[in-house]
């Protein structure tokens, strides 16, 4: 029978070891959502610090 794993319960290094164990395909599938969240993410920040700046400094 197959345990259901709570990743929030898990350390950053049982994560990845558990990630590890997937099948190829769906471990580039996590692999892709975290860049997309981390691209996202710095953009974000990106855009934050410099255009929304000046975006409100012009209002």
């Amino acid at each position: 029978m197959h345990k259901e794993v709570v990743m929030e319960d898990k350390t950053v290094v049982e994560q990845m070891r558990l990630i590890q164990e997937l099948d190829e395909e769906d471990k580039q599938t996590v692999f892709r959502i975290i860049d997309k969240m981390l691209t996202n993410k710095k953009f974000k920040d990106f855009f934050n610090k410099n255009i929304g700046k000046r975006l409100h400094d012009n209002v």
